[in-house]
């Protein structure tokens, strides 16, 4: 059980260039974040798919001039993953392809189906065979049994027929395809280097490449890319965009643009609106690294107490540390991090975290603080306490695992072992991210983590 959230997955695709693998596998290693179980590439010449997929990172897999120049083509799609629905068999790693009727389908998937259960029967029982237990199978499923006559009438035919968080990047002989979900949950954006268009979960990958930013795709859009350019499909109702709050909070990486803005600057201002709402006597603000880091400087420059590195966090520490005895599990958290005792040693501490999921990382952080001389350790977290389960591409525990879950803030400070602990407002979240509130009649984040408010 891991302590933190995950994404599922990142895509990538870039059109008609002549090196489309090698700056796909490029995208991919700046989107690794995203995943580290699977990773793969499609690419096309206009006549032949190849497909390759591999366990692991993009470095271990994708480095090797041989494998690169097997994937030929001026076309490519790319996805690193991380198992949520389907787990991390090797079969689900994408992205996923078929060769169909109307000719091969490639698709990379961002996001979760909430009706996968019901569609797989039903599917099954009309003859459909899977090779996977991932969703994304379930898209290519009903693009194949579509009666529609063109590929983007089939591609459309399918969508109204799943439902959950999706951001898609789709490749045939000749398009690719960028596609959101009618509330914008997952993100998807467009680039463009030279004369190739490129789609991407995030702006990072884009300047990778050398990729110029064009924009972010719309909720409800489907963007056809082809030689002759773009054009954009909007086959459903408009509803307002309900984009994923965690990705300024927790996902992205840093150094990204959400809405003109670096996650870097959104992730301070989250810090400097917690230090706003809680005034604490502290000596230090200390993050908890990597991820509290941008807050406990934002909070660190707005309340005026000085900002100290008193964890040093290795990174060099694989997921998969085996604790076989009950006599040295303790060390675990200690192979991960370290504490700077010049700086937490007869001193009141402020830790900084950007979000606190069932808090056992926490509580022993806390207490290795304490271990080293803190006089007073506060915990603060730059977003509001995680009640509820997503079921939209992130994973999270069971309601009842998750640290908040009818909890109070007193009762989770005392699990904890903290002197005191403070949450961000959802109010205030909303602020430091560029909205007035929290408003039903215009465009707000997904935020059922924190409210129980489940868009679909």
């Amino acid at each position: 059980m891991y302590d933190k959230l995950n994404e599922e997955c990142g895509v990538f695709g870039i059109f008609n260039h002549k090196d489309a693998a090698v700056l796909t596998q490029l995208g991919l290693h700046s989107l690794q974040h995203r995943g580290q179980e699977g990773a793969g590439i499609v690419s096309c010449d206009r006549e032949k798919f190849t497909c390759i997929r591999k366990a692991g990172l993009v470095g271990d897999n994708f480095n090797n001039l041989d494998i690169i120049d097997q994937l030929k083509g001026k076309y490519a799609i790319g996805h690193v993953r991380y198992s949520t629905s389907g787990g991390s068999l090797e079969e689900n790693i994408q992205p996923l392809f078929a060769n169909l009727a109307a000719g091969g389908f490639a698709c990379a998937h961002n996001g979760n189906l909430t009706n996968t259960e019901f569609l797989r029967k039903q599917l099954i029982k009309e003859g459909a065979i899977f090779q996977s237990s991932s969703d994304t199978e379930i898209i290519l499923q009903l693009v194949a049994k579509s009666k529609k006559k063109n590929t983007i009438k089939k591609i459309i035919d399918a969508l109204f027929r799943i439902k959950g968080a999706y951001s898609l990047v789709v490749l045939t002989k000749d398009k690719m395809f960028g596609i959101k979900d009618p509330f914008g949950i997952r993100p998807l954006v467009l680039g463009k280097i030279g004369r190739s268009f490129v789609l991407s979960s995030e702006t990072c990958a884009l300047d990778m490449i050398g990729a110029k930013y064009i924009r972010d795709i719309d909720n409800g859009e489907i963007l056809e890319i082809s030689k002759t350019g773009l054009n954009s499909f909007r086959p459903f109702p408009k509803v307002n965009e309900r984009p994923c709050i965690f990705e300024s909070i927790y996902f992205s990486r840093p150094d990204s643009k959400i809405k003109g803005k670096t996650v870097y600057m959104h992730r301070k201002e989250l810090g400097a609106q917690l230090a706003l709402e809680n005034k604490i006597n502290a000596d230090y603000v200390v993050p908890i690294m990597d991820s509290g880091t941008p807050a406990a400087l934002g909070f660190s420059q707005k309340s005026l107490i000085p900002f100290e590195i008193g964890i040093i966090r290795s990174h060099y520490v694989g997921r998969t540390f085996i604790e076989p005895e009950q006599s040295i599990r303790q060390f675990g958290v200690k192979l991960k991090h370290s504490i700077n005792k010049s700086c937490i040693e007869n001193k009141k501490i402020i830790l900084i975290d950007d979000s606190i999921v069932r808090g056992t990382t926490a509580k022993k952080i806390v207490k290795m603080l304490y271990d080293t001389g803190a006089k007073e350790v506060h915990l603060g977290i730059s977003c509001p306490p995680i009640k509820f389960p997503d079921f939209y591409g992130i994973d999270t525990p069971k309601s009842k695992e998750l640290l908040a879950y009818k909890r109070s803030v007193d009762q989770m400070c005392k699990f904890l072992g903290a002197k005191s602990l403070f949450f961000l407002s959802l109010e205030g979240t909303y602020k430091a991210l560029g909205y007035k509130k929290r408003d039903y009649n215009a465009p707000q984040f997904t935020d059922h983590c924190f409210t129980g408010d489940y868009p679909i």
